[in-house]
């Protein structure tokens, strides 16, 4: 897509903005994330504190409301307590799995690379060693810029996709806005060679001049009639595609090089189908011309139907050079092209025709360096 400088300023600073406002939460997260790593801090060594009076008080002893209440009120933070003597204690971790030795060291590894272990000491003498994990909390936070970006990467990009859908529709109202214009400018000229043609005919002129002129006359009639049904819903009505198939080729084979050499056979000898004419003939116009561009102008061109169960089959294919598989997809995308004055629309107007407004479908079939084969499937009107 093309933008213009403005539309272009307009992205960068949307862009910087965007990038400024994410910092600014990712940093403010991680702000939160340090104090309540460090007020978590605080309270195991308040807890240890605690700890470290219920060692030192006697069994007769009477312990203060504070140490009690202190020790009691830690329900999050999960804790381990290793004395000197190698005895383990825990406290908020799964009952089902204190007794399971490897569960406990791996989760002592684990709580002393999240946390610098406290040492209780007693008179210059280590007693215990307090590990601890990051409670629910701090680990949800600990998460949450990344659900954070995951939003807005995906709020981004339904953005994204809303413009670049946008856009689209904008092209294609152009796009069918000049083919309508295109329809109306030919029109004057077309009508002034049928009254020229007419004329001619009333002279003593070789009525097979005439008479080719009209083909052409038609014919231009027909591109006028293509190009002002795109961008509105075409009439479909009933037709043989055996006939209207048969009449597209033939009409491709009188104004082809002679160096092409075309055939065409059909497994049916008729079946009707819904069909918008001079929509389905450009179609096969399309495919054939595609084919003969692919042969530089030189090879065979074939046209087959055959039925499949409800469904018709149009095979178009050619000696041409070929498609790469990985563009089997891609040929159809507006823009894809592989001739070098080619503009790439084609093949992506024969999908629009074939798909959205026959309901049919339209693939390359098979493709190699002997040549392609394409194939139009519409369903039968029976």
């Amino acid at each position: 897509m093309n933008f213009s400088p403005k539309n272009k300023a307009s992205n960068i600073t949307l862009l910087i903005s965007a990038f400024v406002i994410v910092s600014l939460i990712l940093w403010n997260t991680n702000s939160f994330f340090k104090k309540f790593k460090e007020e978590e801090r605080l309270k195991m060594e308040i807890w240890a504190t605690a700890q470290s009076e219920l060692i030192q008080s006697s069994v007769d002893q009477e312990l203060g409301n504070l140490t009690l209440k202190v020790m009691g009120n830690n329900t999050s933070t999960p804790m381990i307590l290793v004395n000197e003597e190698g005895s383990i204690k825990t406290h908020n971790i799964s009952t089902e799995k204190v007794t399971d030795s490897v569960y406990i060291q791996k989760k002592i590894r684990q709580f002393e690379s999240e946390n610098k272990p406290i040492h209780i000491i007693q008179e210059g003498e280590l007693l215990e060693t307090l590990y601890y994990g990051n409670s629910e909390v701090l680990n949800k936070l600990k998460y949450y810029p990344l659900a954070l970006l995951l939003i807005i990467c995906l709020f981004g990009a339904v953005i994204f996709f809303f413009f670049k859908t946008n856009k689209a529709s904008e092209q294609n109202k152009l796009w069918a806005g000049m083919a309508k214009e295109t329809a109306h400018q030919i029109g004057t000229p077309l009508t002034s060679l049928l009254g020229w043609n007419e004329l001619l005919k009333s002279e003593d002129i070789n009525p097979d001049i005439t008479k080719e002129i009209a083909k052409d006359i038609t014919r231009l009639q027909t591109i006028t009639d293509r190009f002002s049904k795109i961008g509105s819903i075409p009439n479909l009505e009933v037709h043989d595609i055996v006939e209207e198939t048969e009449k597209a080729y033939q009409y491709l084979k009188r104004r082809s090089s002679k160096l092409v050499h075309f055939s065409f056979s059909s497994e049916i000898d008729e079946l009707p189908v819904l069909l918008n004419v001079p929509l389905y003939n450009w179609s096969i116009e399309n495919l054939v011309k595609n084919g003969i561009d692919a042969m530089k102008g030189k090879g065979n061109i074939a046209i087959q139907i055959e039925q499949k169960g409800q469904n018709v089959n149009i095979l178009v294919s050619d000696t041409g050079h070929g498609v790469p598989k990985s563009d089997f997809q891609n040929i159809f995308n507006p823009g894809v092209t592989s001739k070098q004055r080619g503009w790439g629309l084609g093949l992506s107007l024969v999908k629009r025709i074939v798909e959205e407004y026959h309901k049919g479908k339209i693939k390359v079939l098979s493709s190699s360096k002997e040549g392609t084969i394409m194939q139009i499937s519409l369903r039968a009107n029976t």
